[in-house]
This record gives structure tokens, sequence and C-alpha cells, in this order.
């Protein structure tokens, strides 16, 4: 239930700065996400139902990550390890919001995972784009991100983590950065090493699975990585290639170009940046 987090609260909130923070506002609404619904409505805290039956304050859950969706048929990509507790069976729910109405519990299906570059496909039940809810896609980027490229992470989280209540919207974090470098790790115990991207940000509690978006094109062009950070070596070594900034641990995001293999491998489509409604073809 708990995964890798590394802060550091200054560099976190110097980063949130209002000056920051509205120029977000304003690249959202130069170029919103479909359908003008919002970033908050291609996002889903993923999560496991812990009651049988709801309370007036909705179902109870335990808190792991965020999902987002790529397709008009309900699919969306995370992290694999957002999902290590399900492996041995239990079952994923995902938040879905829904105009003027409290958010909802959905089941989610693991549709295919790729533990090595820490990717998975998941897909919800039922269909949110056939209903009343308050969905939008995200586009893939064609490209891949560059060193010095801006970019934004968009999460959500519960209010109250250690007492989540599914009838409570989710708070939204957004945190604008730059792309700092390409770094190789191992991201699951004895598979090959793959690459991340470090972010001029630190990645916050809850961030794992959640997109990072290039700011000119909102397309996604990594997926927040949580854990890559285990070995205080490699976060040492990152902090000292962040600028020279030894007390700054950089975030960490999986390239979307892994995401697109496993998509492709499944038949599964997906959106091209500036397109709202035919997603690539395979």
């Amino acid at each position: 239930m708990t995964e890798s987090v590394h802060r550091n609260g200054r560099v976190s909130l110097a980063a949130l700065s209002l000056a920051a923070f509205s120029c977000t506002l304003a690249l959202f609404a130069a170029n919103p996400p479909p359908e003008d619904l919002g970033p908050e409505a291609t996002i889903c805290p993923v999560v496991y139902r812990l009651d049988e039956s709801p309370s007036p304050r909705g179902y109870h859950y335990a808190f792991f990550g965020n999902a987002f969706f790529i397709n008009e048929q309900g699919y969306l990509l995370t992290d694999a390890h957002v999902l290590d507790t399900f492996r041995d069976g239990g079952q994923p729910y995902l938040i879905v919001r829904r105009p003027n109405a409290p958010p909802r519990l959905l089941q989610a299906a693991i549709v295919a995972t790729d533990p090595q570059h820490d990717v998975a496909i998941l897909r919800v039940t039922p269909n949110p784009f056939a209903g009343k809810y308050r969905v939008a896609a995200l586009p893939l980027a064609t490209d891949p991100a560059a060193p010095g490229q801006p970019v934004i992470a968009l999460s959500l989280h519960p209010i109250h983590l250690q007492d989540a209540q599914s009838l409570e919207a989710p708070r939204e974090d957004r945190s604008t950065g730059t792309v700092l470098s390409y770094e190789s790790t191992q991201l699951e115990e004895s598979a090959p090493a793959a690459k991340v991207f470090l972010l001029s940000h630190a990645v916050t509690r809850g961030q794992s699975g959640s997109p990072v978006l290039a700011s000119d094109s909102h397309a996604v062009v990594g997926i927040v990585e949580g854990r890559w950070l285990r070995s205080s070596a490699i976060a040492a070594n990152a902090a000292a290639k962040s600028h020279g900034q030894a007390s700054a641990i950089p975030g960490a995001a999986t390239p979307i170009e892994y995401a697109i293999a496993v998509l492709q491998r499944q038949g599964i489509s997906w959106h091209k940046p500036q397109t709202s409604t035919t997603p690539h073809p395979q």
C-alpha cells in the first residue's frame, strides 16, 4: 500500500509558487483538454475498496496512485508498481468524476503490465465514456521529451490519506518544471535497466502513475515514476546532476515510448497530439 516517497519541502513550495501556478492555469485555458472538461477529467485515483457497503461519506478506501485515460474505450495507463497489491488478487477500483454529482467507484481490470519499464494498462467498467461521467482522454506524444523542455505533472490524491472516503472529491496537484536529463536505472529487481527522465521538481506522495504533459501541446511525454530512487547512491548522483543543487532530489518519469510499445502489442488505440476524436490507428 506504500510507495517510495522522496520529498524536499522547500524546493517543492518554491516550484509551486503563485507565479508558476498562474502560468499553469493560463496554459490550460489556452489549450484545454478534450471537451473543455479540465485536466482532472483525464485522471483517476487507483484505490482498493475497504468497505462492503458505503457509509454517508461513501466507501472507505486505500489509495495507491493515479491512472489516466488514453481513449474513449475506457483504457488507462499507470505505473505497474501502483498495482503491486493486486498481483495476488483483489479488485482495483478507480474514482471517476461525474458532472454535478459525487464521484463514483468503478471496477478496473488489469489488461497488461510491463514491470521492467514500470508500465501498466487498465480498463474500467462500465465504460464511463458511454455514461454520464466527466471524463476525457489525453493524447500521447509522438516525440520524446527533451532536456530543458517545460512540463506539467498532474495528479490527484485524497484529502485525508489515512481516512479516504469515496464521496470526498480528490485534491488536484499540479507541478510545473522542466526535463533535466535521462538516466538508466533498474525499475524491477533482476530486470534489465530502463530509461527514466529526471524532473526539476520532486515527486510527492501519491503522484505515481500520473501523466507528465508537455506544456505546449499537453501531450503525455511520460508517467511519474515514484519508486526509482530506492538507492541512496542513485539519489545522491541524481541530486548532484540537478543543476548542481546537492539538496534537490529530482523527480523521475518513465518515457511514454515504453507505454506506447505495450499498447501496440495489445492492439489498443490512443490519441495523437492535437487530436480530440480520432484515436491513433493500429
